[in-house]
């Protein structure tokens, strides 16, 4: 695992600052994120500033609020590569989104250790995700992204955390001998909804993990929705399989009450504090509108907070109305076979000892990662639907809260390197089902080999094209025609 780790880093930091410019949505996340370092709040800049910004002049930055419709967590992060290596450093521009993306890697190998009880199977998912297109690019641009997969990454890990502590917990309680009642009654028999399991510090950290996601991006809100579910339906069945009577009013009442508790309000309180900087601003875009209009809005609340409610109300009509044509935009339909790539920076004037040289950086998924994946996910809801498999149903829910909910969105202008939000479950599909390939005990012993086979050349073959696209994914310089080799479906010119 340490070695995948040090791959990860190394696939991350290496030519980091390539482009010295900004590029793609860079042009907003950046800028905001040194507006963010200077003064706390996200400011207007001057039309045109980025030459100047590339240039190490900054004065461009003026003093009215900046209407932004993101939350600010993944562009503090941001600002922390900028203060380490000064604002100046496109590799500082982009440490912050590297280091996160590495943080996935080890997070998605922990997590894939918990399901698969593996070592050997958790260095093989990490190994995906270090080598996935998606999760990659993400990881070496100034975008927000990689920070929703990070904080919802850890999220899952608490969460499993929590689930075995309980497991245990319970398991201990009901082992307890009959007769510790008040007056040598069985104590179940008395209390019939179970055993109390204590202060469960895990969610505790998950709520506020999955609080500073809904902070980078708003479809963090569907992790917490999804995970919180997921939490209460496993406690409800603990119970019942430690054989509590009533293990439905038991689990709702003694865990659920406790869980929602112990996550939204956290969440919530996580949210909040992300926008202190606004908070303690006066220049932060609607930050005086309540003081400007008395007794409208949520009149119940402070002026900070008022204010900030109306800003949220007019982001959120923007996230719900966004239909402006792109060429790049996708359909969440076809973002399990990476239809059609980002392209976030194409220069056809490049040199590389030839005529005709193009850089490109393309957020486009590992190709095969992704579709044998889908092979992968077959197995998964097999496992979930018709053996009730703890570990796929884990993987589906990653499906459920990171690509489900775009469906209902495929009127707007939306993009497929938000897939980095799910590239995790997409990696550990795919492990599962080259768990269950190779792994099958009732299997006969030839097709055991031939499973093994079969999964040790799915493996190299997706090593190879991790090899193939890295030009493409980080900037490298090709012949024009070798760069045309790399686009294998039309969707993707």
């Amino acid at each position: 695992m340490a070695g995948v780790m040090a791959l990860a880093a190394l696939m991350r930091l290496v030519h980091l600052g390539f482009p010295p410019k900004l590029i793609f949505d860079e042009t907003y996340y950046v800028k905001d994120a040194y507006s963010l370092l200077r003064h706390g709040v996200e400011l207007q800049w001057a039309d045109d500033a980025n030459a100047a910004f590339e240039a190490g002049d900054f004065s461009a930055l003026g003093t009215t609020g900046e209407y932004v419709v993101h939350p600010p967590v993944g562009k503090w992060l941001i600002a922390f590569g900028m203060w380490l290596f000064g604002p100046e450093s496109s590799f500082g521009w982009r440490f912050g989104p590297a280091v996160a993306g590495t943080l996935c890697v080890l997070l998605v190998m922990l997590i894939a250790r918990h399901l698969f009880g593996s070592v050997a199977w958790a260095a093989l998912a990490g190994l995906f995700m270090a080598v996935d297109g998606q999760a990659l690019v993400l990881s070496r641009v100034g975008l927000l992204d990689i920070f929703l997969t990070l904080f919802t990454l850890l999220a899952l890990w608490l969460v499993l955390k929590d689930r075995a502590l309980m497991d245990r917990r319970l398991a201990l309680a009901m082992r307890w001998p009959v007769g510790h009642g008040s007056h040598g009654e069985p104590l179940y028999e008395r209390r019939r909804l179970g055993p109390g399991l204590g202060m469960r510090w895990y969610l505790l950290g998950a709520g506020v993990s999955l609080g500073l996601a809904c902070g980078v991006k708003w479809s963090g809100l569907y992790f917490l929705a999804v995970f919180g579910l997921m939490v209460v339906g496993w406690d409800v069945w603990a119970r019942r399989e430690a054989g509590v009577k009533g293990w439905l009013v038991g689990g709702l009442l003694r865990d659920a009450v406790k869980a929602f508790a112990l996550m939204v309000p956290p969440a919530l309180v996580a949210y909040v504090a992300s926008w202190t900087g606004w908070l303690a601003s006066s220049a932060g875009y609607l930050r005086d509108w309540a003081a400007t209009n008395p007794g409208e809005g949520w009149t119940w609340l402070p002026e900070g907070l008022r204010s900030l409610v109306t800003y949220h109300q007019k982001a959120w009509g923007f996230h719900t109305t966004l239909a402006s044509p792109h060429d790049y935009q996708s359909k969440p339909w076809d973002w399990l076979i990476q239809w059609r790539p980002t392209s976030m920076f194409l220069d056809h004037q490049a040199t590389c000892g030839t005529d005709n040289c193009t850089q490109a950086i393309t957020a486009l998924g590992n190709p095969l990662i992704w579709w044998f994946a889908l092979v992968g996910l077959g197995a998964v809801l097999w496992a979930a639907f018709v053996w009730g498999d703890r570990p796929a149903w884990i993987i589906l829910a990653g499906y459920l809260a990171g690509w489900v909910p775009w469906l209902f969105y495929s009127d707007r202008t939306i993009f497929s390197f938000y897939t980095v939000a799910f590239v995790p479950y997409v990696v550990l599909a795919l492990t599962y089902g080259l768990g269950k390939l190779v792994g099958q005990p009732d299997l006969s012993a030839t097709r055991i080999e031939v499973g093994r086979a079969l999964a040790g050349m799915a493996v190299v073959l997706i090593l190879v094209t991790a090899a193939f696209y890295w030009p493409l994914w980080t900037g490298g310089s090709l012949p024009h025609w070798l760069w045309l080799g790399h686009y294998w479906l039309p969707s993707w010119f």
